[in-house]
């Protein structure tokens, strides 16, 4: 027996001795009897800094709450064992970082005698795992939180108690692509990282932090009890410090930044709907300018939310057929009768109803599906002339109805355009005098002589060109003689003082000039917006020739123009 008991013991001291993990058999009392080699090493190398020690000397400020009470739950006999990672300080002041096993030893009674530690050193894989999530949660170029660590931020921010306060500020430099194409890429890595150092110097202040969350967008974070006024003094030091000229290169580049800001109360707010609503605000400031901020305002982003709805319904809408088109009666002054119909395309949206060009068009040119929406309006409204001509009766007399069609500045830069309205006007068979292409006077201020070819070539077919809202543009008039238009279409503004009788005598005199220009030229003027027949009359005699508005018709669906085109020829 006393053998087979020594050869017992002799097998317990070589794994003891010779563990690869440490071991430590430590009293009820906490003090430490027992430590092998391992564990020695694992604190540092000196046996005196372990032997006895006693248990409650390694509490460390980062050791979960529950390990002290498992640990008194062991002594007191009331648990068996238990594991947790924790931390303990070496004597040199380094942190050494276990996996911890403690189980309770009993004597032959079952009574609590003992404590057994075995120690996994796990430091090295603790700084692993950090340096890996330093790497995942910070951007590698700057140094500053990333993305990722920006939204853990933003979620723990929101998530505090009711009374809390946050501000946001959403940072994108103006004019950065720029400098990143003229000087390359490194350069503009550098000036990124000298633009991160600018903002970090702005943010120092507990609860503040910033963040690159995209290639030239960065974000300021504040937290706690924040107001508007002091969010506000942020985005200040935020354009203040960039204002300063960086230097790359041997030349001086001045970034300016556009900011949007979100700030209140956090009840009730998700980081999703707070970054969206900042993005938002921050191309507010960008349309305005730039170099500035702007607060977030709950019906702008609902505007801006609507409008990027629509631009992604947009390509689909096209495809089921959403669009249809009404068509306002334009009206010879000299009898009254009609002489065609402008095309006013419309949008049945499924959840907003009708909407106007101006809700949508705008959307089409940002997105380029102007092109192909223009193209269907025209095939359209040709298809529609040519039935209006067809189903006049025989040996009716009159002029045949026109149909205006506007062009946007987009499909005036399209290489297509002449071939494709040619296409359209020989397919369905109508006369290119029927139609009449309108374009805004905007689009062609300035215009080169390649962007007035196309139209020079449909003038030259027959297409009438229609120079419309004249006089809200700044066009030289003498700049006219050069415009292959044989329409002036007159914005309303000019006949806003002739509703009424007496009219108002500048507006006459301006009118009158304009008209006497316009025929000088071999111009015919169009009128917009007629609301009064004393507007009519007013017109008529100063010598226009056409006119639209709602004195006349308003916008309707093409039986109401063959209605009125029917009664004009019988």
């Amino acid at each position: 027996a006393e053998q087979a008991l020594h050869a017992t013991e002799v097998r317990f001291r070589a794994v003891f001795d010779d563990a690869a993990i440490g071991i430590g058999i430590a009293d009820l009392d906490g003090n430490m009897l027992e430590v092998n080699d391992t564990l020695i090493q694992m604190f540092g190398g000196l046996e005196h800094h372990v032997r006895s020690r006693n248990v409650s000397e390694w509490v460390h400020p980062e050791d979960v709450p529950q390990v002290w009470r498992m640990y008194g739950e062991l002594v007191r006999g009331e648990r068996e064992h238990f594991r947790c990672e924790k931390p303990f300080y070496r004597n040199d002041g380094t942190v050494l970082w276990t996996n911890l096993t403690v189980s309770l030893l009993r004597d032959a009674d079952g009574a609590p005698q003992y404590q057994l530690a075995l120690m996994e050193d796990t430091t090295e894989r603790r700084l692993l795992n950090l340096r890996l999530r330093y790497e995942a949660t910070h951007d590698a170029l700057t140094g500053l939180p990333n993305r990722t660590l920006f939204f853990e931020r933003l979620e723990k921010t929101l998530a505090a108690p009711d009374g809390s306060r946050f501000g946001l500020c959403y940072l994108d430099l103006d004019g950065f692509k720029a400098i990143n194409d003229s000087l390359g890429h490194s350069a503009g890595d550098r000036l990124l990282v000298e633009v991160a150092d600018r903002l970090q110097s702005c943010a120092t202040a507990p609860g503040e932090m910033v963040a690159r969350i995209g290639g030239d967008e960065f974000v300021a974070l504040t937290t706690g009890h924040a107001s508007c006024g002091e969010v506000a003094d942020l985005a200040s030091r935020i354009l203040g410090v960039l204002a300063t000229p960086i230097r790359l290169d041997g030349r001086e580049f001045t970034v300016r930044g556009s900011i949007g800001i979100v700030e209140g109360p956090v009840a009730g707010r998700a980081p999703a709907e707070v970054l969206r609503s900042a993005d938002i605000t921050m191309y507010r400031a960008k349309a305005a300018g730039g170099n500035r901020f702007e607060l977030a305002d709950a019906e702008a982003d609902a505007r801006a939310i609507t409008r990027h709805g629509l631009t992604t319904a947009l390509p689909a809408a096209l495809e089921r057929g959403e669009f249809f088109i009404e068509y306002q009666p334009l009206v010879h002054l000299d009898d009254g009768t009609v002489h065609g119909a402008e095309a006013l395309v419309r949008w049945l949206h499924p959840q907003h109803g009708i909407l106007g060009p101006d809700r949508f068009i705008p959307l089409a040119e940002h997105t380029g599906l102007i092109v192909p929406l223009g193209r269907w309006v025209l095939e359209q409204s040709v298809r529609q002339a040519k039935e209006w001509q067809d189903q006049l009766p025989e040996g009716a007399e009159g002029r045949p109805l026109r149909i205006n069609v506007n062009l946007s500045p987009t499909q005036l830069h399209h290489p297509g355009l002449v071939a494709e309205t040619v296409e359209v006007l020989e397919r369905i068979g109508l006369a290119p005098g029927a139609l009449c292409l309108e374009v805004t006077e905007s689009a062609l201020i300035g215009a080169d002589e390649d962007l007035l070819k196309p139209l020079r070539q449909l003038a030259e077919m027959g297409v009438d060109i229609a120079l419309d809202d004249f006089g809200t543009g700044y066009s030289n008039l003498a700049n006219l003689r050069r415009l292959p238009v044989s329409v002036l279409k007159l914005d309303r503004s000019f006949t806003q003082g002739m509703q009424q009788h007496p009219a108002d005598p500048v507006d006459l005199k301006i009118v009158e000039g304009i008209v006497s220009l316009a025929h000088s030229l071999d111009l015919a003027v169009t009128v917009e917006g007629v609301e009064t027949g004393a507007q009519a009359d007013h017109l008529r005699r100063l010598g226009c020739d056409t006119a639209q508005g709602w004195f006349y018709a308003r916008p309707g669906p093409p039986e109401h123009l063959h209605r009125l085109s029917l009664l004009d020829a019988v």
